[in-house]
């Protein structure tokens, strides 16, 4: 294949920033179930080698629901001396307790996070009126740019497009993690909302068709373990090579159909063991994978395995 030349990484303005194939970071632990904050530094020291715009810190496959208030502010400032402007920072701050998440809001911006992600309040289940009041007093009360995460699997309730319109009049909220599966949401609600506003998908699965159709970027599990596959695809799809950004994708389907359907934080942790980057522990209530589970995380590395990141600049 020729070369499709990567640009350099974008300026810091507006929110141009916010794109790509941004990798949810998991949280390494060791034996002791302390933070291994070395290990830490390295993944995140290796999304902005690969040219990343952005990581994600204690969300979803951070496994922010087990992290104390103290764990979150070390990793948001390892990360952010670690990323030294190369990259953005964007702290897992949801929480179903409102006060909660304004406190854990400022906290990040406290710590230097560049934006949160607020998740759509869960267990509790809030009406629509009281899902658009929970993100209107966090907006309210606090000054850093809101990225949304609706994901309705784990939240019961969705949010709706009416709220994300209204919600979306504030200039801080600058984009939408859609969790959701609608194949038809990007095109439905692109006309209705500012032009700078992003829209990300958080599934590697569709993020081929997501990214070619006019989605923003890619929440990432697989840009994890195989970031400048995840690059290239996506600056690919940029440049209009659809076909080296199938190529790309096929190869990295396999690994992201396994972690879409296993205990993603586990799945990744394994996959990073395998790659010598920690180990595979994780906070209960998730456990890591059984050995059947393990198989299937090793048989979709088979793919990549080919093509490590430092000869990503062949391949494409």
């Amino acid at each position: 294949m020729s070369a499709i030349p990567l640009p350099a990484h974008p300026a810091f303005h507006s929110n141009d920033w916010l794109h790509g194939m941004i990798a949810d970071l998991p949280t390494p632990f060791h034996a002791d179930g302390g933070l291994d904050l070395l290990t830490f530094a390295r993944l995140c020291e290796r999304q902005a080698s690969a040219g990343g715009s952005a990581v994600i810190v204690g969300e979803t496959i951070g496994e922010g629901d087990t992290l104390s208030e103290n764990e979150r502010m070390t990793l948001i400032r390892t990360a952010v001396g670690i990323a030294r402007g190369r990259l953005r920072v964007i702290a897992g701050a949801g929480s179903p307790c409102t006060a909660r998440a304004i406190e854990w809001t400022r906290m990040a911006q406290s710590a230097g996070a560049d934006a949160v992600m607020s998740v759509v309040p869960y267990y509790n289940k809030p009406t629509a009126e009281g899902v658009t009041a929970h993100f209107r007093a966090i907006l309210d009360a606090t000054t850093l740019p809101i990225i949304l995460h609706d994901a309705p699997s784990r939240c019961v309730r969705a949010l709706t497009d009416g709220a994300l319109i209204d919600l979306a009049a504030s200039p801080r909220l600058i984009g939408l993690r859609d969790d959701t599966g609608d194949a038809t949401r990007l095109a439905r609600l692109r006309p209705l909302l500012p032009p700078c506003f992003r829209f990300l998908t958080g599934h590697d699965a569709t993020a081929l068709p997501y990214l070619l159709t006019g989605g923003d970027g890619v929440v990432s599990a697989v840009a994890n373990v195989a970031p400048q596959l995840c690059r290239g695809m996506y600056y690919a799809t940029r440049k209009g090579c659809a076909r080296y950004a199938t190529t790309i994708s096929d190869m990295l389907m396999p690994l992201a159909d396994v972690l879409s359907s296993a205990q993603v934080s586990s799945a990744v942790k394994y996959a990073m063991k395998l790659r010598g980057l920690g180990n595979s522990a994780v906070r209960l209530p998730r456990v890591p994978l059984d050995e059947s589970e393990q198989h299937l995380v090793e048989v979709a590395m088979q793919a990549i395995w080919a093509t490590p990141d430092e000869v990503m600049s062949r391949v494409i």
